[in-house]
């Protein structure tokens, strides 16, 4: 099944089935976790896609390709890293806001409220017009209609959603935009000369890639890059809301910088940033940057070459294309939960999330192995590209997978053991204190992928690009 999973990717770059034979992977298989969702199936597929791209940059530099190795259950955990974080012998605290979850709505239909950031749990609230205590807002939510209060959440900049069945959702408006759409795209959006990779000892070494996304999918990416070479400067505002820990686990091997980009003078910096720039990654919806004169038809005018990533929840297309999103309200609204819920029930009765946040780690595999697509591209024949995924996208292609038979989901562990954590994570000197992580999941037999700085706090550098 891995293998098959593996060859709905190769189209997007051009593979042959042949291909496969460069990954060898070890150990079990799904079910692992416990979850009918072919997470680690998907998981081993999208790494291995980042492997062999990363594999062909390789090719392009010396002649060689190198062998991917791939530890399943390895894979697996990484769809959850931050789990596994500890901060100066002390696990960083990753849990959820305490009203963060599901309540039951009117008429036996249940309501996600995501209250992780401050942001969206004060919107969430000013609609139910109740405390920030859990009792509370599942009275408010009681009193709802699911559907009403999914809007009216969202009409207040708020994030959520009411709790849908698979079926519920391919019937829906944005269900069947969603169906419609590949999973991914790699588009050519302007002219420019080939550009030869640059000098260096990695696959990516030499190029610059500026990171303009928030939480984990779009940071996953950026971090993904980085362990192959490439020089990642994330840049964000320091008045956009931050859980801060995040960056425990996704900025590995990143500078940090903070831009405002409703100040004229920060928006000309980041256009320099850009003009010295190969990989431009975003995760806003549709048009945020647009409308700062970041699209990326504007960055192909600006840098001409540019590879533009382009991320966002519901995709570019339908009725929510500018929805706000996360893996919890994409899992809510598609049918996931549900489906978690029948074949796991929870301590409480309802819909449940799956043990991992797979759509939000796969986009950003995905979205890392686009980019080294794109950037082959580039070299081969010229122009800027267009990367574009959604985490619906990612979640349909995840579901659309199949479910691992009921019959096998019995007697599986809640958590790996204490001796393959310890194998599968490292410690780094941070600039507040020594960090327990996780180390890069890909096995290559020439360049074995690392980061070659620790993560910092947010805007801890200034935004400019190192000396080449």
């Amino acid at each position: 099944m891995i293998k098959d999973t593996l060859n709905t990717l190769f189209p997007f770059a051009g593979w042959p089935e042949s291909r496969a034979g460069e990954v060898e992977i070890s150990g079990g298989y799904d079910p692992i976790l416990a979850t009918p969702f072919r997470i680690t199936e998907t998981a081993v597929a999208s790494l291995a896609a980042v492997g062999l791209a990363a594999s062909d940059l390789w090719e392009m530099r010396t002649g060689r390709r190198q062998k991917i190795t791939i530890n399943t259950r390895r894979a697996t955990a990484s769809l959850r890293s931050g789990t596994y974080l500890v901060m100066e012998d002390k696990p960083v605290p990753f849990g959820r806001h305490s009203i963060m979850g599901t309540y039951p709505a009117k008429n036996g239909r249940w309501s996600y409220i995501h209250g992780n950031f401050p942001n969206h749990r004060a919107a969430a609230l000013s609609v139910l017009k109740c405390a920030e205590e859990r009792d509370a807002v599942a009275k408010a939510v009681s009193q709802w209609d699911a559907q009403q209060l999914e809007e009216a959440v969202i009409e207040a900049k708020g994030a959520g959603g009411m709790v849908r069945s698979r079926a519920e959702w391919l019937k829906h408006p944005q269900g069947i935009a969603v169906a419609g759409l590949p999973l991914m795209e790699i588009i050519k959006i302007g002219d420019s000369k080939p550009e030869p990779l640059p000098k260096g000892e990695r696959p990516l070494s030499g190029i610059r890639v500026l990171d303009l996304t928030r939480v984990i999918a779009g940071p996953t990416c950026a971090r993904t890059l980085a362990e192959h070479g490439a020089e990642v400067l994330k840049i964000t505002g320091k008045h956009l809301p931050s859980l801060g820990r995040q960056e425990y686990d996704t900025g590995h091997g990143k500078l940090s910088a903070h831009l405002d980009l409703r100040e004229a003078k920060d928006v000309e910096t980041l256009q320099g940033l850009v003009r010295g720039a190969d990989v431009f990654s975003q995760g806003y919806r549709p048009g945020t940057l647009g409308s700062r004169g970041f699209s990326p038809e504007a960055l192909a005018q600006l840098r001409p070459g540019i590879v533009a990533v382009s991320l966002c929840a519901f995709s570019h297309a339908g009725p929510w294309a500018s929805r706000r999103g996360f893996d919890t309200v994409v899992q809510t609204v598609s049918g996931i939960t549900h489906r978690q819920g029948e074949v796991f029930p929870g301590a409480a009765p309802g819909p449940q999330f799956y043990p991992v946040s797979a759509i939000d780690f796969l986009t950003g595999y995905l979205m890392a192995f686009g980019a080294m697509v794109a950037l082959k591209r580039r070299a081969l024949e010229g122009g800027s590209w267009l990367v574009r995924i959604s985490l619906a996208q990612v979640g349909h292609w995840l579901v659309e997978r199949g479910e691992v038979p009921l019959d096998q989901l019995k007697n599986l562990t809640k958590e790996f053991t204490p001796e393959e954590i310890a194998q599968w994570t490292m410690v780094s000197d941070t600039p507040v204190g020594r960090l327990r992580h996780m180390s890069p999941t890909i096995g290559m037999s020439e360049t074995q992928p690392f980061w070659d700085k620790p993560t910092v706090p947010l805007g801890h550098h200034q935004p400019v690009w190192p000396a080449r």
